[in-house]
């Protein structure tokens, strides 16, 4: 068949009583995404002409989350999987295409899924529908899809399903294709007459049957893809998993992870061959790591990109903004953001750089701090190449230290400072010779005396 547009409804109007929470359960996050929006990567990858996104309890969430790419269907009051596919019609009233029913809270479907079901109901025989199927080590008690040769006889919930019929491994994911004109049309053919008096998508399958035509099943690569998070505790173990496999990828893309399970990555961490990372690492989203880098023990990075050679940590900790240039390095207990390290600079310890440019070949002594907010404003702070700036000092931005300047031990620098030139900002010091002596002489016998009037 020739090809169609593409459309998707999303079921997302679910209360999500069981993740008791005052946020949508689709908008909860797994790798630092909310898992609609993992679904909603893998769906942008086939271009549909529309989506939409069906919506209930905690609408206002998703609207403001997703108004720059789907349009809406209010399911109120909610009356099943089937009621809340009909709240599509009116924003695909104009659309003849093919459309995929999906499921927010099912956010791992890949791509080449979605896309198989979309080219089996485009096959020469144009089933009625495509429904999802998987097959679980354990089918517990999930519906059931009875076909021979991937031709649906009979959808069956577990309940209603004879022995024979439990038996059967294919299960039903819930997800289904199907063409515009036809979705609807069984749509409204769909009755409620159920223990739950609610009106649910697959009985269109069994209603196309009914009529002579065919309808087939396709399925996925494991369980895990169609896996739906309701609580928790599923979230957590979909975040396992997702780790795992990303552990498992980055590995087999050549990177070291000296104790993968400790490693935590985000759903757009970018890590280059033979990079090197040990334990206890978090990637927040927005990293990218080149390769040759070395990120040591218990490192936190987000929003930063770490070029060849650099090293990192242990106990560091990268904000969004932060550039580490080729064989550069920030040791332990060292906090950038929006800063840029030149090639080859160091910030080994102790140190806070927020703001600023540091030049190549600089480097930035123990307990140094970029002052770079005044309560109502950030400001910049500029260090010229192979600048020194000794221990425990501090830049009171806006300030530029000029090349191959050096800062002094302890300074607080407010006014630039020229290439080449020292800075040292200290009050003189006083001595005053045998006084510590007199003064822990007076002590201790007013300690003796206090001890012996009780």
């Amino acid at each position: 068949m020739s090809e169609r547009p593409i459309a998707a409804i999303i079921l997302a109007a679910g209360k999500g009583t069981r993740m008791n929470s005052s946020r949508h359960k689709v908008l909860h996050e797994v790798a630092g995404r909310p898992m609609i929006e993992h679904l909603l990567a893998s769906v942008d990858r086939l271009e549909p002409h529309t989506l939409v996104t069906i919506v209930g309890e905690y609408r206002e969430q998703l609207e403001e989350r997703l108004a720059q790419r789907c349009v809406f269907g209010v399911q109120d009051p909610q009356l099943g999987t089937g009621h809340a596919v009909q709240q599509a019609e009116d924003a695909l009233a104009d659309f003849d295409g093919d459309v995929l029913v999906l499921y927010g809270d099912v956010p791992f479907v890949k791509t080449q899924t979605m896309r198989a079901m979309i080219d089996r109901l485009r096959a020469d025989d144009a089933p009625a529908a495509v429904v999802l199927g998987f097959e679980p080590d354990d089918p517990l008690r999930y519906g059931r899809v009875v076909s021979q040769q991937g031709q649906i006889i009979k959808m069956v919930e577990y309940k209603d399903a004879s022995e024979d019929e439990r038996a059967c491994t294919m299960c039903n994911s819930g997800l289904l294709a199907a063409r515009s004109e036809d979705l609807f049309a069984l749509l409204s053919r769909v009755k409620n007459e159920n223990a739950q008096a609610e009106y649910y998508l697959p009985d269109i399958v069994n209603i196309a049957i009914a009529d002579g035509r065919n309808c087939a099943v396709v399925s996925c690569d494991s369980a895990e893809e169609v896996a739906g998070i309701n609580s928790r505790a599923e979230l957590a173990a979909a975040e396992a998993q997702w780790q795992e496999t990303a552990r498992e990828d980055a590995m087999a893309n050549g990177v070291t992870l000296r104790a993968p399970e400790t490693v935590f990555f985000s759903y757009d961490t970018q890590l280059a061959p033979d990079v090197v990372v040990e334990p206890n690492v978090v990637f927040g989203p927005g990293v990218t790591v080149a390769s040759g880098a070395l990120i040591r023990a218990f490192s936190h990075l987000e929003g930063a990109r770490v070029d060849e050679g650099v090293e990192v940590g242990p106990y560091a900790r990268l904000r969004p903004g932060a550039v580490l240039e080729a064989n550069s390095k920030v040791g332990n207990f060292v906090e950038i953001k929006k800063t840029t390290l030149g090639e080859g600079a160091k910030a080994n310890h102790l140190s806070y750089l927020g703001d600023a440019t540091v030049g190549a070949g600089a480097n930035i002594g123990a307990g140094t701090i970029t002052c770079n907010y005044d309560g109502y404003f950030k400001h910049q702070t500029k260090i010229g190449p192979r600048a020194f700036i000794g221990s425990n000092s501090a830049l009171i931005a806006p300030v530029n230290i000029g090349a191959d300047a050096i800062v002094a031990a302890g300074s607080a620098v407010s006014r630039d400072v020229n290439d080449g030139d020292l800075r040292m900002v200290r009050a003189d010091q006083l001595v005053k010779p045998g006084w510590a002596d007199r003064f822990h002489d007076a002590m201790k016998k007013k300690k003796a005396a206090a001890k012996k009037n009780g």
